[in-house]
């Protein structure tokens, strides 16, 4: 009985013009305007999920060896109980020598197909009413650090086209003595005013900013761009992409 009140807390509790929880943020909000038939019932489930590799045993001592977490969460619940111990699921323990890269995708298989099943529908039991109920659930976003988002999202997170937002619009150059690419694109989304930008030594030896962020794309549009590239994997020879590293990665 108490459990169902904080499940619902995400629908009574929000206040226009504040920022306190993710509900209040644009892409709940974008979510609602999408899918009002989800939103009409604030029983089903906001979920997120996370995951990150560490080390269970001393390198020193033995070999390398990772685990690999899958963890889901609801966010429907209120500040103090959301993100909490209590509540955050284990779907799935990925263990080896190495992190799973591409792989990842073949134990997530059974927990994408719950999400598929629960985004359909699962008759549940109500108990503050004592009735049955259609619950739906969506995932609503992923958090985890960059190489991690390689990984679960299957965008490459090397090189100089490794954020996926700048893409072909990237500053990104590599360093002359130690070979890794650098990224000092971050101040074009600062306010045209800002003093970062007029800064000319903070950042890049005499360079200032006066450009805004790259453009955005529609989903379309990422559709259209990657909707003829062959699938690529770790397994044997990888397929050659016409444009590899020039205009995506």
């Amino acid at each position: 009985m108490k459990t169902y009140s904080h499940m619902t807390w995400h629908h009574s509790n929000k206040t226009p013009g504040v920022m306190r929880h993710p509900f209040d943020g644009e892409a709940w909000k974008h979510f609602d305007e999408v899918y009002p038939n989800f939103a009409a019932d604030p029983r089903n489930l906001r979920l997120g999920l996370c995951s990150d590799g560490f080390t269970p045993y001393i390198q020193a001592s033995a070999k390398p060896y990772s685990c690999w977490p899958i963890i889901v969460t609801p966010y429907n619940l209120p500040l103090e109980m959301c993100m909490t111990k209590p509540y955050m699921y284990l779907a799935c323990v990925v263990p080896g020598l190495d992190n799973p890269k591409t792989d990842i995708d073949v134990f997530l298989e059974p927990l994408i197909d719950d999400l598929s099943r629960l985004w359909i529908g699962e008759l549940t039991y109500d108990i503050s009413i004592k009735q049955n109920f259609l619950m739906r659930a969506s995932l609503m976003w992923t958090s985890n650090d960059f190489p991690a988002y390689g990984m679960l999202s299957g965008w490459s997170t090397l090189g100089k086209m490794a954020c996926p937002h700048c893409m072909e619009n990237r500053k990104a150059f590599t360093l002359e003595n130690g070979g890794k690419s650098l990224w000092f694109n971050h101040r074009c989304f600062l306010p045209h005013n800002h003093q970062f930008r007029r800064s000319k030594n903070g950042f890049l030896k005499d360079t200032r900013v006066v450009v805004g962020p790259p453009p955005k794309i529609t989903s379309e549009e990422v559709c259209t761009r990657v909707s003829d590239y062959p699938k690529v994997t770790d397994f044997g020879t990888t397929v050659p992409i016409p444009g590899h590293r020039v205009d995506h990665h």
